[in-house]
């Protein structure tokens, strides 16, 4: 049995390439319309959409196991497949914390029945992500952590971090960063800047994420570790990771879509789906991070899809926790408000979620190539949608509701299978 997608485009080389696509047992096996077809094959016309390999996100929170009331394996990797997302690598700040090679294979096992894309799992720099006391990176790399994280935290301790790159380039594992010096957050809630200090609320100086970046780039010299940088949010922190790569320092890095397309402008009222760690920032460091995407200093858009409850969001700005759902409009709201307005080109956006994020973790992913596993998202860059507040995500934690956009996912195949279709 074939599944054929007819009628079809990919970008090549920044070039619109027409392309038919032929998948048999889950691989991609000809770019050639048989000539005769048989009663079981399956046609799909794409009527001139624009055909992708599967998007890749190295930044997602699933919240399974222990707090499913957000988010699960099920609900969060459907709503990936919605968004044209085929691979992602989840976060460690479950409870309990995947900390144990024995949960790490629960994990898996859990996956292989609910989740509907390929799912990667993080695992944490040191116990519990808030000690000092490392995991051990052999066993839980043996077991199938794909990098170490302490994600939702930073890891204060700078000897801690040391130690943590020291074994990670032994074991030729990714240190993975939240980037964050609790002395100087403190209990603060949106970037410390014009927004906050009208809303009379507490800031979060960007120094927090630069100096930790700094520090770590230098200890992964010292290491010669592979350092990769959550969700950069600061103008200071894109110039830090600009030097230590003219420097030879092995770092990578990643964005979000919010920071991309949102400032502390944007915030008008208190409205707690604008409350992220880290937060939004100013509109010269939104500025710095398409500048630090465009001339390579920041590799790879990562969502950082982060669902709440909506009672936990109604807390307000000082209670609610920090994050917003990502997946399912990500590539739309990027191509809308980035590629339509000429400040990216469709190619640049393509790469960025899907090859670079695929490098940067040295992942079999990211590919239309003949022999691939066919991983494939089909995007609708014509028709305009709404987002509304009907999700396939548990939660609905979202700024963009109510916000038009072109480059809706149509259809998202996972080795060759249906997984979403929109058509």
């Amino acid at each position: 049995m074939k599944l054929i997608l007819r009628n079809g485009y990919t970008i090549l080389n920044g070039e619109r390439l027409k392309r038919d696509i032929i998948i048999e047992n889950g691989i991609i096996t000809s770019y050639e319309l048989p000539e005769i077809l048989t009663n079981n094959d399956i046609e799909i016309d794409l009527n001139g959409k624009l055909i992708t390999p599967g998007l890749v996100d190295l930044h997602v929170h699933l919240r399974e196991p222990g707090f499913t009331h957000k988010e699960t394996i099920l609900t969060g990797t459907q709503a990936a497949a919605r968004g044209g997302f085929t691979t992602i690598c989840v976060m460690p700040n479950t409870k309990p914390v995947p900390e144990t090679p024995e949960l790490i294979y629960d994990f898996y096992q859990k996956c292989k029945t609910d989740a509907q894309v390929n799912v990667f799992t993080y695992a944490p720099i040191t116990l519990s992500l808030v000690s000092n006391e490392l995991s051990d990176q052999k066993s839980l790399l043996e077991a199938g952590a794909i990098a170490f994280t302490n994600d939702g935290v930073g890891v204060q301790d700078a000897n801690t971090m040391f130690e943590a790159m020291k074994f990670a380039s032994l074991n030729n594992a990714i240190i993975a960063a939240h980037a964050e010096d609790d002395s100087l957050k403190g209990n603060g809630v949106l970037h410390q800047g014009k927004v906050a200090s009208t809303l009379n609320i507490p800031g979060i100086p960007s120094v927090s994420e630069s100096t930790q970046v700094a520090r770590d780039v230098l200890l992964a010299e010292a290491a010669n570790a592979r350092y990769h940088v959550c969700h950069v949010s600061a103008k200071e922190t894109v110039r830090v990771i600009r030097e230590a790569k003219k420097a030879g320092i092995k770092v990578s890095a990643e964005v979000t879509p919010h920071h991309l397309l949102l400032s502390e402008d944007d915030i008008k009222e208190l409205n707690t789906n604008y409350k992220m760690n880290p937060p939004l920032r100013s509109k010269e460091d939104q500025e710095a991070l398409i500048e630090g995407l465009l001339d390579g200093t920041l590799d790879c858009i990562a969502t950082d899809h982060a669902p709440h409850h909506e009672d936990e969001k109604k807390l307000g700005m000082l209670k609610a926790p920090f994050g917003i759902i990502g997946l399912e409009y990500a590539f739309a709201l990027l191509y809308t408000k980035l590629v339509k307005t000429g400040v990216i080109n469709l190619n640049q956006l393509i790469e960025w979620m899907t090859i670079k994020p695929s490098q940067c973790f040295k992942l079999d992913c990211g590919s239309l190539d003949i022999g691939k596993k066919a991983d494939i998202s089909v995007f609708d860059l014509e028709t305009k949608v709404e987002i509304s507040n009907q999700f396939v995500s548990k939660s609905s934690n979202s700024p963009f509701i109510g916000q038009s956009v072109y480059g809706d996912c149509v259809l998202t195949l996972v080795n060759g299978e249906i997984k979403w279709r929109k058509m």
